[in-house]
């Protein structure tokens, strides 16, 4: 029988999003193919640096050293690179220990058309068209930014959130988009007990809480949380939200327009998702950042 991931939490990684190929990419945009398919080969056995992700890999596949029975994390590699220059990649896994054994090598397409049948609830890449693809067709994906942050050596993983357009849809952007911040405030209290559409992160953070779940109480060694501007009276219909979902956060902020960044800092986040990108580069001094281009803020920055 062909094996299947099951209900099993699948993230997909870009080799540049796992490994620092900056300087590899450089060769490929300076003097192209053959000679970057050249440079791969001659180093093929000297390991690359780690990337943006790398801890957050490593931290995700630990996971499974600490559950019994079958394991419930996957990582499997999508890369736009073919087998031969990839052998590189596949090579610093194994010198790092990483337990990522499955991979599609796309030959310099991108590999985003794999996602679903990996069964992927997150893509990490560096590559953005790839991240909008994958939005576009369901999928919850991010766009990994350079940050050059020191990794945080303490085990626990540590995920924050944006909250509209990340965890929930961005219909209350919308209306605060529209009309500002006053009618935004109005109506999320008179609509408060309706429930929000879920955002494309709402079945990674589900798989993540169903993981958590199998652990005792403080021996847990993900942790998360919701880094969001709205503020009260807004706060109440996000709380009812994920109580309807199911759905468990650790931490809760709620910052009325405040800069997130020195709370990120205080909570010491592995990967934080934003749709913004002002709140992205904001957060890039201080913690590894994911920007997710989905919604309306987004949509209003095309040309």
């Amino acid at each position: 029988m062909p094996v299947r991931l099951g209900d099993k939490l699948v993230v997909a990684i870009s080799s540049r999003a796992l490994f620092d190929l900056d300087e590899s990419h450089q060769v490929y945009e300076q003097e192209g193919l053959e000679a970057y398919r050249q440079y791969q080969i001659a180093r093929e056995d000297t390991p690359l640096e780690p990337g943006e992700a790398f801890g957050l890999v490593q931290k995700l596949l630990r996971i499974n050293s600490m559950l019994e029975g079958d394991s419930r994390v996957e990582v499997v590699l999508l890369s736009r690179n073919s087998a031969d220059t990839g052998l590189r990649v596949f090579n610093s896994i194994q010198h790092y220990g990483l337990g990522i054994t499955r991979a599609a090598f796309a030959g310099g397409r991108s590999p985003f058309q794999y996602i679903p049948a990996f069964g992927t609830q997150l893509f990490l890449s560096t590559h953005a068209e790839d991240v909008r693809s994958t939005l576009e067709a369901g999928f919850a994906a991010a766009t990994i930014l350079p940050s050059n942050q020191p990794r945080e050596m303490r085990d626990e993983l540590r995920i924050a959130f944006d909250g509209d357009a990340v965890l929930f849809s961005d219909e209350s952007e919308q209306v605060f988009q529209r009309d500002g911040l006053e009618a935004f405030q109005a109506s999320e209290l008179a609509s408060a007990r309706d429930p929000l559409g879920g955002g494309p992160f709402k079945a990674f953070l589900a798989a993540l809480n169903r993981i958590q779940t199998e652990f005792a109480a403080g021996e847990c060694p993900i942790r998360t949380a919701l880094f969001t501007a709205r503020s009260a009276p807004a706060h109440e219909r996000v709380i009812r939200t994920l109580r309807e979902w199911d759905i468990r956060l650790d931490e809760s902020l709620f910052l009325g327009g405040m800069d997130k960044s020195e709370f990120l800092r205080a909570f010491g986040a592995d990967l934080f998702f934003d749709d913004q990108e002002g709140h992205c580069r904001s957060a890039v001094g201080v913690v590894p950042t994911g920007h997710v281009p989905h919604g309306i803020s987004n949509r209003l920055l095309k040309p």
